[in-house]
């Protein structure tokens, strides 16, 4: 039970912790986009893009369920210095908009975006370290316009952040929104408004709101983390399987031990049985005794489990960053924390006692069989 309850709390929090990262980080509680726009192809075209950004950003904040709302354009791009080059996203943000607080705030080397930085960028520190890149430094940057033509300037590095998140960090180059918009001719278009709320249980509330506009459509944080979503369906489904698997163990060890304390105490129970105690009474005998070991053990592996979850869910179990870098689609940091689940931890003691309650049949159904004449000869 200590074992499951743990791995158990420790698959929810990764799942949670990478979602609740995606979301803070990536893809907000909604998004606003075109009905034509597609994530995977970062389009620049005019008919992909919002033209109307101020007004759906207006509309949106005017929502009570609605923390912020933030204007974002994105395209892929080439970064390069004299030694090398990489390709990454590139992501235009208005930098005085709350949504982009962990940015603002994981700044390590260098400084935020000043007022009238107009050729500036920021760099993730993971990626600044791999291309050898410093606060202060001019760099290039290349992309491809609305026009379809490639186009390239240089930038100054104005600062170096670190989310904490290795993924982000090291694919992620940050402009200035209108900087990004006149670098790709889009204009004043955008690629969406990422939307976030006080509380995630309105997503649906708040997206028929702002559903009214047309052209626009809006996508919950459970259609733009679906990936994600599937994930944790399909490892829940594993990790039942191996759950089950662990209990089916203990229980051909429970049914073992039951079966040998049988042994042992043959010829107390065939004493038993000659003070004229019946079958079925010996067998309900056998079956409390195993009952009273598997709620005591459930309690015991509840009660160690929790502390095990609560102690990872403090210190947490620690990763390489190139492991976590790797792993795309979830925002993970360096550590995984786990989250005690209520939930888990109920079926799978329901479970266990099911379990050996019916493993422990066979043990009482041998004991009720004894022949009080063999068992009181038995040494």
């Amino acid at each position: 039970m200590m074992v499951m309850i743990m791995m158990s709390g420790f698959i929810a929090g990764a799942f949670a912790g990478g979602l609740r990262e995606n979301i803070r980080l990536n893809t907000g509680h909604l998004q606003l986009r075109a009905e034509s726009y597609e994530i995977e192809k970062l389009s620049l075209l005019s008919k992909d893009l919002l033209s109307n950004s101020e007004a759906l950003v207006a509309q949106a904040e005017a929502l009570d369920e609605v923390q912020s709302a933030a204007p974002v354009l994105w395209t892929s791009g080439i970064l390069s210095t004299i030694r090398e080059s990489t390709g990454l996203k590139v992501t235009g943000i208005d930098p005085a908009d709350a949504f982009h607080a962990p940015i603002r705030e994981g700044i390590v080397a260098g400084a935020y975006f000043t007022p009238d930085g107009r050729d500036e960028l920021l760099l993730g520190e993971r990626l600044a370290k791999d291309m050898n890149i410093a606060a202060g430094q001019r760099v290039s940057l290349a992309v491809g316009n609305a026009d379809g033509q490639p186009d390239e300037a240089v930038f100054t590095v104005a600062g170096l952040f670190n989310t904490g998140i290795p993924g982000f960090d090291q694919n992620t180059v940050i402009l200035p929104l209108a900087k990004a918009q006149a670098f790709t001719g889009v204009g004043d278009r955008t690629s969406s408004i990422i939307v976030m709320l006080n509380d995630q249980k309105d997503a649906e509330k708040v997206a028929a709101a702002l559903s009214q506009t047309a052209g626009v459509k809006v996508l919950t944080w459970q259609d733009l983390n679906s990936v994600m979503m599937e994930m944790i369906e399909m490892a829940g489904a594993f990790y039942y399987v191996i759950y089950f698997i662990v209990i089916l163990v203990v229980a051909v060890i429970i049914a073992n031990t039951l079966l040998m304390s049988v042994f042992e105490r043959a010829r107390e129970m065939g004493i038993l049985a000659a003070l004229g105690m019946k079958g079925r009474q010996v067998m309900l005998l056998v079956l409390f005794e195993s009952t009273i070991l598997a709620v005591a053990g459930i309690a015991a592996g509840q009660v160690l489990g929790f502390a095990a979850v609560t102690y990872l869910g403090k210190v947490g179990l620690g990763f390489s960053e190139d492991a976590m870098a790797s792993i795309e689609g979830i925002a993970y940091g360096s550590k995984i924390y786990a989250e005690f689940a209520p939930d888990q931890a109920i079926i799978l003691s329901i479970f266990m006692f099911v379990v050996v309650t019916l493993v422990s049949l066979y043990p009482a159904w041998y004991a009720a069989r004894l022949d009080p004449v063999k068992a009181l000869h038995a040494l």
